[in-house]
């Protein structure tokens, strides 16, 4: 077990019993929601828990208390009710029977909004995994910034995810803690849920860098005697000085997390002694000017370090985060870093974004200065229309997860702009207008080049033209996605129809470099359905996006190109199929039953071999798949393995099972199952007892101490195989039983 300095356990968490953990989320919203609201939590936690029931997580718990674990993370930061009953059905839609509409009906549209936009899209096909994650991310950015509670419940569920994370396999450990580091505790940084943020990095950095983490743990609880002495001797002295100023404040040591101070040292180069914030003392007042008096005493007590001061209280971070930040020499000569806020500033950075549903009036009348400081998801719905599931991903991570700048107008307003801005991106921000007729700029009084990088504050001045309009090469300079899309749209807007006709010509100039026929490319259609591929609208579009430079000529030709070779391949491989069937039809005279099981087009006296890698039964739905040399392969047809290429589709050929076939079949399970004494020999008498034969058996125990137990079994049809896999989940402490490639 390993604690941080809070004392909060970060791994290996307790096993959780059903009603103590509904006891326990009870207890917490009942603090701050009436009884209608908690009632309706109820019925939510009865659907869900109905809904999962025959379920269990990888760990062999009912897969209830992850849900459960969710919603009581989000009550924790005392969101509203609506959010705590999506939690609590965020995965129904997902896993079990249970549909949006009936959550709608049963708990309104709001819910059902939530809870859609938390689930994933696996009932889509994707060429690859990564393209399936990319759009998932982009379903929930999107929906984020329609209700930013849709992200808020996707961090509370990474989080119980992170708490629970070492039973699974190491690979999946640290591609799940990758993900995390950077996407999910980004987002929580944003949104300024900073108690989820840490735990997450500190989860993420645990599974990432094992060696790292535990050294570092071990440095610090080494020296968490003297740490604790400094930190108390610090908080005497200023408690002291404020009482002596009548001033009223709660003072405490500010714990420090792991990967902040490894990212400090790994950044800096530094071991752990020369971290000047290692040693944290924070201080909550009443008032704004309470705020600036103490930081007064504490300047007055101990000389601040330089370049250590800063003023978020005037200069609020974009995710609403405020305090005054100053590093002092203090006792025993060592620095320690002082915040300072309000108790209202305390209560933002604690729940961050999630802050603005502690009281309801703010939920139902809505509130200016909350849309005004999430913002930037606005920019998220600009981004929707012109960019793929990839871009949009790198675009948040460019524009939201990067560094910011703060810079200056010339009246002393201030901007925040991403890290690597430029002034073309000051121009956009103020305004789209004063972007397309900027034509210089003036940073701190002197003329600076467009692609001039801007640094925290700048002072900047944006000289504008009556005649300025933008350039294409301005979509290299600016820094921002905001600025490139406004660049885009004024080039999409302004020379339309000259766009068009130029995105024709520099496809067909390109296809004639790459010896192409841009007549035989370009088919009936074929332009129309390349710009739905691309989300480009109508061919009109496509071209005009070609013709401005919104989407890259070569792209879009070797679309062209791709599409044309897979025509001239699914013609070579129809003549292909019709010589090959008929050269795997067998000379031996036609028999009434097939030998193998298997009907191809009705005949049974064509080459047949059962596919290994899904194993097919009778009563599995299947396919056929021509192969070159050994006749036709017969897949399920859910088998991951085929049907991913138009090649793959057009080599496929219509196969049925033989009613008649009293072939045996071999079929590959695995099984999960506590690690305990007997366990294999009690799953094989089972099997015994059914006279079920085993081909294969392998068993290895990992570092979970959990079994995984793979067997290759023969069985007559699909049915036999459910009613051995039913009778193997009911041995106690077996968790899971599927088919090798994932069925069930």
């Amino acid at each position: 077990m390993v604690e941080n300095e809070e004392g909060k356990v970060l791994v290996d968490m307790p096993a959780f019993n059903k009603d103590v953990e509904l006891a326990h989320l009870m207890e917490i919203v009942r603090v701050y929601l009436d009884e209608a609201d908690c009632e309706l939590i109820m019925r939510a936690f009865e659907m869900a828990d109905k809904a999962h029931a025959p379920q269990k997580r990888a760990s062999g718990e009912p897969y209830i208390l992850h849900p459960l674990a969710v919603a009581t993370i989000l009550a924790n930061l005392q969101i509203d009710a609506t959010t705590v009953i999506a939690a609590l059905l965020h995965d129904v839609v997902e896993d079990t029977d249970v549909t949006l509409p009936q959550i709608e009906e049963a708990f309104g549209k709001e819910v059902a909004f939530l809870v859609d936009g938390v689930t994933k899209l696996n009932q889509f096909q994707y060429h690859t995994k990564e393209d399936q994650q990319l759009e998932n991310y982009r379903k929930m950015i999107l929906a984020m910034a329609k209700d930013v509670r849709v992200v808020v419940i996707k961090l509370g569920d990474r989080l119980h995810n992170m708490r629970t994370l070492k039973h699974m396999r190491s690979d999946k450990q640290k591609r799940i803690a990758q993900e995390t580091l950077e996407i999910f505790a980004p987002l929580a940084h944003r949104l300024g849920i900073f108690n989820i943020k840490w735990e997450l990095e500190d989860l993420s950095f645990r599974y990432l860098e094992p060696d790292k983490y535990y050294d570092l743990v071990e440095q610090m609880q080494e020296k968490r005697h003297v740490r604790e002495e400094i930190v108390n001797d610090t908080m005497e002295q200023l408690k002291k000085a404020l009482g002596d100023a009548h001033i009223k404040a709660d003072v405490k040591g500010r714990p420090k997390h792991f990967y902040s101070i490894y990212k400090k040292m790994k950044k800096d180069n530094r071991d752990l002694s020369q971290i000047y914030d290692l040693y944290a003392v924070r201080v909550i007042v009443d008032t704004i000017p309470d705020c600036y008096a103490v930081l007064g005493i504490v300047h007055n007590l101990w000389k601040p370090l330089p370049y250590r001061f800063k003023d978020y209280i005037a200069m609020p971070k974009s995710n609403m985060y405020q305090s005054l930040h100053t590093t002092v020499i203090g006792t025993m000569g060592h620095s320690v870093e002082i915040q300072i806020r309000t108790w209202d500033m305390h209560r933002v950075s604690e729940y961050g974004v999630a802050a603005h549903w502690r009281y309801k009036e703010g939920a139902k009348n809505g509130d200016k200065d909350f849309d005004q400081k999430v913002g930037w998801l606005r920019q998220v719905l600009e981004w929707q229309d012109s960019s793929n599931p990839k871009e949009l991903v790198n675009a948040l991570k460019l524009d939201v997860f990067s560094g910011e700048v703060f810079v200056f107008t010339p009246r002393g307003d201030v901007l925040k702009l991403p890290k690597g801005a430029v002034p073309l991106d000051f121009a956009y921000r103020i305004h789209t207008d004063v972007g397309h007729r900027c034509v210089g700029a003036k940073v701190n009084g002197k003329i600076v080049s467009l692609d001039y990088t801007l640094q925290n504050g700048d002072i900047v001045d944006i000289i504008t033209s009556k005649n300025g309009k933008p350039s294409l090469d301005w979509l290299n300079i600016v820094g921002s996605t905001e600025s490139k899309s406004k660049i885009r749209n004024w080039f999409k807007k302004e020379n339309k129809e000259e766009n068009v006709v130029k995105g024709r010509e520099l496809l067909e100039k390109e296809a004639r470099r790459l010896n192409y026929d841009w007549k035989e490319l370009n088919k009936p259609g074929r332009l129309d359905q390349i710009a739905k591929a691309l989300n480009a609208g109508s061919d009109a579009e496509l071209l005009s996006a070609v013709g401005y430079g919104g989407i890259p000529v070569n792209s879009v030709l070797l679309r062209f190109v791709d599409l044309y070779k897979r025509d001239l391949a699914k013609e070579d491989n129809r003549r292909d199929t019709m010589a090959l069937l008929e050269r795997l039809k067998t000379h031996e005279p036609v028999r009434r039953k097939s030998s193998t099981g298997i009907l191809v087009n009705g005949e049974p006296d064509v080459m047949v071999r059962m596919a290994r890698c899904c194993n097919p039964v009778p009563g599995d739905e299947v396919v056929g798949y021509i192969t070159r040399g050994r006749g036709v392969s017969v897949h399920r047809a859910d088998c991951p393995n085929i049907g991913h290429t138009p090649e793959d589709v057009d080599r496929m050929i219509e196969v049925a099972w033989d009613v008649g076939t009293r072939e045996n079949f071999h079929v590959a399970i695995d099984i999960t199952a506590y690690d305990r004494g007997g366990m294999l020999m009690e799953i094989m008498a089972c099997l015994s007892e059914m006279k079920i034969n085993i081909v294969n058996i392998n068993a290895k125990v990992d570092d979970t101490k959990n079994a995984n137990i793979s067997l290759v079994i023969e069985i007559r049809d699909v049915s036999e195989l459910d009613f051995v896999m039913t009778k193997i989940r009911r041995i106690r402490d077996v968790y899971t039983v599927q088919r090798a490639n994932g069925g069930s």
